[in-house]
């Protein structure tokens, strides 16, 4: 089969132009940021997906005048927030994710999609503000226009209401497939499938994989001779590229499981992995030490003169607890606070904490930053409870405390916000290190949360301190037993952790697998902020280098009032933090209200169209 390049310009876009491939004289796909089908009827289209819009200007050099229909595979920004462009065409849409097309506002101005967020179906790669949706498709619907017959296919994964459509035309079967799969063995992102089975979604690493899979093998059963993705190449030999990706998933999750602290938590999850001689076993508890107290999420340490030191406030029953012991002699003082890391079932009750207690609170800078100003953060388990803290520590500090010598590092375990605390005294040295282990592994089941893959990143770095403390006893503020991982246990995770990086960077099609697992690798700082009409608005654009080497980037904030932004760019290190400053002014009579700001991103070969948002409240 031939298949047919011509070159098209796609004006104000990309410099670099882009491409439309001719797969028959019916059938043609626009190669820019998002894979566009065309599908044509003399001087009029159909068009599968739409992209940023910028397929519009490629249309008049293929003789296009008119684009009648669209048809999206699933509600993400990037395949859809073209569509204003294209005003006289009728948007045809997922019937699951209706809403996340035509009343976008609901989820927007919903509480539960801002704070405390355990589920992240749907996405927040959300469209800014809603379209008019003209019809809706379930899988096994056909819809004939022109000389082409189009069939819905259910194909939930990616997100949980994606169709792929297959086209027949020009003698041809070709499926376009969304993002179920990006090439052969690789998919476009690991994060969007984090889906719970048993709990919420936060518990569901690659919880979407064997949906993701089932959708695959119904695409096979269609027959296609090519399937085209959203993002990715075309493939002309589906089955080959499908099998690929299977094994690819297989393998990625097997090394997930053979060190999942959640195999602890909930061993049903695993019985397919039970008895495995090559996954880590699940080491046996043993008593804490005689000085603490275990307390809901809270770890309360007693030293000399009954002076208590709180490790985590998440409810008010620790609170209750503290002044009962008060009143009752068991204790005689509460004399610090220190925070592990920012989720809410840890900092809720803080603000009640420090209004019942006068004591200084201590927290690793990175927890720090999120805690003290939750406003400018969206990210998992997030909290709206505004804490003060009193001393922010440095990695490796250490101080003294009633006969105990403690040691502050940054343990970016569960979390890249998160903190480890060395206790030392009475014979023991106790490490609490927050919900990032438990007996059974390491707790990287929600890939939300930034938890990096590399040698000296994520739980790499946080397995070294336990090497290098060498802990008489771990804690979990979830786990109420303490226990030790031996040497051998330390080499066998972080072995694990290496050959992961490996197996993920083969099925993800990125400079280094963290860029499909770590979500938040572009994001605004702040997230969300409130002004007046009429204000100027700044907001950095941080960009996270997962790659290898420098790399440039660039953005602007696509505006809902005024064209979007000029570019700026700037060149960011090897694995470091890069910000773009975004100005602009609110026009004044903008209405009240939440409203959505999304940013384009470039980054080294990668064009990513409304990749990310902020948030402006005017008031």
């Amino acid at each position: 089969m031939i298949l047919l390049y011509l070159a098209v310009c796609a004006c104000g876009a990309d410099p670099k132009g882009a491409e439309v491939l001719a797969l028959g004289e019916h059938l043609l796909v626009f190669e820019g940021p998002i894979n566009v089908g065309i599908v044509r009827d003399g001087a009029k289209a159909l068009l599968i997906d739409c992209g940023d819009g910028r397929v519009a200007d490629a249309l008049p050099s293929l003789g296009i005048t008119t684009v009648e229909r669209i048809l999206f595979t699933h509600h993400h920004r990037d395949q859809a927030c073209g569509a204003p462009v294209f005003r006289d065409a009728r948007l045809v849409v997922p019937a699951p994710e209706r809403a996340y097309f035509d009343a976008v506002e609901s989820y927007w101005n919903d509480p539960k999609s801002r704070w405390h967020i355990y589920n992240v179906h749907p996405h927040h790669l959300m469209l800014a503000r809603s379209v008019r949706v003209d019809g809706t498709l379930r899988g096994g619907d056909l819809l004939e226009w022109g000389s082409a017959r189009i069939r819905g296919i259910d194909t939930p994964g990616h997100t949980d209401g994606s169709l792929s459509f297959l086209v027949e035309v020009d003698g041809l079967r070709v499926v376009f497939s969304g993002d179920a799969i990006y090439d052969r063995g690789r998919i476009w992102d690991v994060h969007s499938l984090q889906k719970g089975t048993q709990t919420s979604d936060y518990h569901g690493f690659m919880g979407a994989a064997p949906v993701l899979i089932e959708s695959l093998a119904r695409i096979l059963t269609e027959k296609p001779e090519i399937l085209i993705p959203s993002h990715g190449r075309p493939m002309r030999d589906p089955a080959g590229a499908i099998a690929a990706l299977r094994e690819r998933i297989d393998a990625s999750y097997d090394k997930y499981v053979a060190i999942s602290a959640l195999r602890h938590y909930f061993p049903k999850l695993f019985t397919a992995f039970a008895d495995r001689k090559d996954h880590m076993p699940i080491r046996k508890g043993k008593a804490p030490p005689p000085f603490l107290r275990h307390v809901g999420t809270s770890w309360i340490f007693i030293g000399e003169e009954k002076a208590a030191f709180v490790s985590d406030c998440g409810g008010k029953h620790v609170i209750d607890v503290l002044k009962g012991w008060l009143a009752d002699g068991t204790i005689r003082s509460v004399e610090g606070l220190w925070v592990t890391h920012y989720h809410d079932d840890h900092v809720d009750a803080i603000p009640e904490f420090q209004k019942a207690f006068d004591c200084p609170c201590y927290a690793d800078r990175s927890v720090a930053e999120v805690i003290a100003n939750p406003i400018a953060w969206r990210i998992p388990c997030i909290s709206p409870s505004k804490a003060r803290v009193d001393r922010v520590t440095e990695d490796g500090e250490s101080w003294t405390w009633r006969g105990f010598r403690l040691t502050a590092v940054h343990l970016p375990g569960q979390t890249l916000y998160h903190g480890g605390l060395l206790v030392e005294g009475q014979g023991a040295r106790v490490f609490l290190v927050g919900d990032s282990f438990t007996p059974a592994g390491i707790d990287d089941y929600c890939a939300h949360n930034r938890v990096f893959l590399g040698a000296g990143a994520g739980f790499d770095r946080a397995i070294a301190r336990i090497e290098e403390f060498k802990p008489t006893h771990i804690l979990n503020c979830h786990v109420d037993v303490a226990w030790d991982f031996t040497p051998e246990e330390c080499r066998f995770m972080r072995a694990n952790l290496a050959e992961r990086e490996k197996l993920f960077g083969a099925l993800l099609p990125w400079e280094h697998p963290n860029y499909g697992i770590d979500e938040a690798w572009v994001r605004c700082f702040p997230y969300e902020q409130e002004v007046a009409a009429g204000a100027e608005v700044t907001f950095d654009v941080i960009v996270t280098n997962h790659a290898p080497g420098i790399r440039a980037a660039s953005a602007r904030a696509v505006l809902p009032w005024t064209p979007p932004t000029d570019w700026r760019a700037i060149e960011i290190p090897a694995k470091r933090d890069g910000a773009i400053r975004i100005g602009f002014r609110i026009p004044p009579g903008t209405p009240a209200g939440r409203h959505v700001v999304p940013v384009d991103l470039r980054h080294g070969d990668k064009d990513l169209p409304q990749f990310t948002e902020a948030v402006v409240v005017i008031r």
